[in-house]
């Protein structure tokens, strides 16, 4: 990358600090192959530290689902861990500690993710580990009963404990019709109760295929040692059919809907809007994640300084727009201060809104989170397990994993204008779905 700038030498310097040859990190740097079974692997080689990470993605999330089975995406990230063929219950946490090493996992609507973290010289085990569950995992009923229950907790657990996740199921439920993104990735308590064994088995044989994977390997590795230990325990395992295609698009929404959620424990009123915006391969992806930022990232933001410094009618807020196949909801997220109702934050956060679609933004605003998205950028790229999250998903989401080293000058290239446009064109009325949270009930009632 070409120095052309002070802002660049500075931002160059600031990037030092994290990751010395940060800008020494090139698509050329990472190596690819593809077994026979179509499994996907791209390498990078990094001796900085004596370590490794391996990072799996699975091309399954909610969106796979159908009403009756919802929530069984998120189900396989628990089953997962329980148990195969060589390796049996609870034996992947053990080995894996054992060879000093740590996982997690997550699952979204559009994904499902596995990591791990060990001595480089562990990758065999690493590998002999992930092939076991992939080829043999053990659905057995009476693991599979445990971990429903373990599910249903964490459901219930967690809409008790969430506002944020309680008013975010109404809020998609209400934005979609039609596409599968309607429903929460954790799904619908009915279908958590009556998964069967069948539908389980099904479900891993189609998207748990090796076909249906990209894996990520960065760290103290060799590629040619990676690509045979990769021949030696993965191309054994059978190649799929291709999941079904989803085809569903949602219609064109004319008219905001509203939602509405009382809840007793809520100690202040709860905004959340969603906007329909397009899929991550859209041109406007660029301008929306800048406008999201300049919203609501940092304290300078539009968002922040107006309504929590300024009018203080709000104690938190973010927005976000997340990665996504098919097009999606740019949210907006308020917490009204002690003292504030929630019309009065609702119009806050629309009045914001609107100066930004009328007035536009100033340099100054874009250039901040220009800066911060290259800070972040080269930070994230600092750590081998980072990088390998942004390389695995630039690939799935993108295509192609080579969008990630051109992703800086895509956000470079957004003018003011972009940011205006983008705001006027997705952040309309019609186009929103508007929840409200709220310990009291609804005071819009008839009267008679």
């Amino acid at each position: 990358m070409r120095l052309t700038s002070l802002r660049s030498c500075l931002l160059w310097l600031l990037a030092s600090m994290y990751i010395p040859c940060a800008l020494a990190i090139s698509e050329k740097d990472v190596n690819t192959f593809t077994l026979k079974n179509d499994m996907k692997f791209l390498v990078m080689e990094d001796d900085s530290i004596p370590n490794a990470t391996l990072y799996i993605f699975w091309k399954v999330g909610s969106r796979n689902e159908a009403p009756g089975t919802t929530g069984i995406a998120h189900f396989f990230e628990h089953m997962m861990f329980n148990g195969a063929k060589k390796y049996g219950p609870k034996m992947f946490d053990k080995v894996m500690e054992a060879n000093g090493g740590s996982n997690n996992a997550y699952t979204s609507e559009n994904i499902t993710a596995y990591m791990e973290w060990f001595p480089a010289d562990k990758l065999e085990v690493m590998f002999d580990l992930e092939a076991d569950r992939i080829a043999h995992l053990d659905i057995a009923s009476n693991t599979v009963e445990s971990e429903r229950g373990v599910v249903t907790s964490e459901r219930i657990t967690g809409l008790e404990n969430s506002n944020f996740r309680t008013i975010a199921e109404e809020v998609k439920n209400a934005a979609f019709r039609a596409h599968p993104y309607s429903w929460p990735v954790i799904g619908h308590a009915s279908d958590i109760a009556n998964w069967s064994l069948e539908d389980l088995k099904s479900f891993h044989k189609t998207y748990y295929a090796p076909n249906n994977a990209v894996a990520v390997v960065i760290g103290a590795v060799k590629t040619s040692k990676v690509k045979a230990l990769a021949k030696q325990y993965f191309e054994p395992i059978p190649k799929q059919p291709a999941p079904k295609e989803i085809h569903t698009v949602e219609p064109e929404q004319k008219g905001e809907r509203r939602v509405y959620v009382q809840k007793d424990s809520a100690t202040s009123p709860n905004i959340l809007m969603g906007y329909h915006i397009p899929a991550n391969t859209h041109e406007d992806r660029y301008a929306l994640d800048l406008l999201s930022d300049i919203l609501t990232s940092g304290n300078r933001s539009r968002l922040k300084d107006a309504l929590i410094f300024e009018q203080k009618v709000a104690n938190s807020l973010f927005s976000y727009l997340p990665n996504s196949f098919d097009p999606n909801l740019f949210y907006v997220y308020a917490v009204a201060s002690q003292s504030t109702d929630a019309a009065t934050l609702e119009k806050s956060l629309l009045k914001e809104i609107y100066r930004i679609q009328k007035e536009g933004v100033t340099e100054a605003e874009l250039q901040r989170v220009k800066n911060q998205k290259e800070v972040d950028f080269y930070r994230q790229i600092a750590t081998i397990s980072d990088r390998a999250n942004l390389l695995g998903s630039f690939e799935v989401f993108y295509g192609d994993y080579k969008a990630l080293f051109t992703a800086p000058e895509a956000y470079a290239k957004v003018t003011t204008e972009d940011i205006q446009r983008v705001a006027q064109t997705y952040l309309t009325k019609k186009n929103r779905t508007v929840g409200v949270l709220d310990s009291q009930e609804d005071k819009d009632e008839i009267a008679l």
